[in-house]
């Protein structure tokens, strides 16, 4: 599953205003439930069980929320960036301004762990993250992201 095919404007986001971790999750939902038409509360619920098991939140600012949903047709990557940092129980203990969300159907399953490594992999370049995170409109985070997957 390539990161560059699954990415979509409607699902890149900057500078967002959302002050906490169940915001973003339904933030997320709804966005995402409009791009895969699937019901907003099943994402919502999917991202927040996830959650449950432990956070999300890999470090370096950065949360992968993901979850599998049997509603979905296919797999979206949702790219969010908060206008300010915030706790999401990070294993560095260190608040995020970074989201990749990621929803994936049941049948997708070996490719989800793949993208997720994709994701994973992108974190360990402070350049980019730096250029996701100066981005100030959604469509300089859609281009700046995109040249991060280009390498």
């Amino acid at each position: 599953m390539s990161l560059i095919t699954m990415l979509k404007p409607e699902l890149v986001l900057a500078k967002q205003n959302i002050v906490s971790k169940k915001r973003v999750l339904e933030n997320i939902a709804s966005a995402v439930s409009n791009r895969l038409h699937c019901d907003e509360s099943a994402i919502y619920s999917g991202l927040l069980a996830r959650e449950k098991l432990g956070s999300t939140g890999i470090g370096e600012g950065i949360a992968i929320p993901h979850c599998r949903l049997e509603s979905a047709n296919n797999a979206a990557i949702l790219v969010m960036s908060l206008e300010s940092p915030i706790d999401f129980d990070s294993i560095d203990r260190k608040p995020i301004d970074l989201i990749f969300a990621l929803i994936v159907p049941p049948s997708e399953c070996d490719a989800h762990l793949e993208t997720l490594a994709q994701i994973a992999q992108l974190a360990q370049s402070p350049n980019g993250l730096n250029a996701l995170r100066e981005a100030q409109t959604n469509d300089s985070l859609f281009a700046a992201f995109e040249k991060l997957l280009q390498g």
